[in-house]
């Protein structure tokens, strides 16, 4: 993408209603306005709320806002420019229960207060292969605990990647730490009886990931309190 067609994607997404770009002050500094508040200030509704970390052009969060209107999607990702897209189709299209925060995922619990969250989504991160990365890997013990501050008792961890290392390594984690795991299948689409929320969405990745016959691995899980 030319630095010309980001810039204009960078200032519409200030025009946008369904956009939220806090500095790291603002989050880190101070107590963010919304924190604790998106039901209420947000969506105006009491309705469960659901993230999609690291969302891209945030294909997952908009389908699955469509699929469940009764459920409010925030789509998170630093990159502003990715995330237009989604913002854009979800206002052209008038979908009330997505909007987009644009913030590190290492952030995330300066964004939202504990108990606050009901669901998460982690669709097609980078599995982060060479040892060095591993602090950013999205499934570690580090995000993990992140992840457990804001979710509600309840609440669940989605893993939807086209990477074999990632989904074994993830579940190997969650075992070795006495995770529950709900579900876990390293082929969705050629297993019967695969949850259909995650066989019915895809990216556009994904659909290139399954033209080349790449299997699609998911995990469901609940972090232990």
């Amino acid at each position: 993408m030319g630095s010309k067609n980001k810039l204009r994607r960078f200032k519409e997404n200030e025009t946008f209603s369904n956009v939220f770009q806090p500095t790291r002050n603002e989050l880190v500094k101070s107590e963010y306005e919304l924190k604790g508040n998106w039901r209420k200030s947000v969506f105006k509704n009491e309705n469960p709320l659901v993230l999609e970390l690291g969302c891209g052009k945030g294909e997952y969060a908009v389908a699955l806002a469509k699929k469940y209107p009764d459920r409010n999607f925030i789509g998170i990702d630093i990159k502003g420019a990715r995330f237009w897209r989604g913002a854009k189709t979800a206002i052209e299209e008038g979908i009330p229960n997505v909007v987009f925060l644009r913030t590190q995922i290492e952030l995330i619990d300066h964004a939202f207060a504990e108990n606050e969250v009901d669901e998460i989504w982690i669709t097609f991160p980078d599995p982060q292969i060479k040892y060095k990365r591993t602090k950013h890997r999205m499934t570690n013990e580090a995000f993990l605990k992140r992840y457990k501050k804001i979710l509600k008792l309840e609440g669940v961890v989605n893993l939807k990647t086209d990477s074999e290392f990632m989904h074994g390594y993830t579940l190997g984690l969650l075992h070795g730490a006495g995770h529950e795991v709900l579900y876990a299948n390293h082929n969705v689409y050629k297993q019967e009886g695969s949850p259909e929320e995650v066989t019915s969405i895809q990216t556009f990745y994904e659909s290139q990931y399954l033209e080349q016959n790449k299997p699609i691995t998911y995990i469901r899980f609940k972090i232990k309190h």
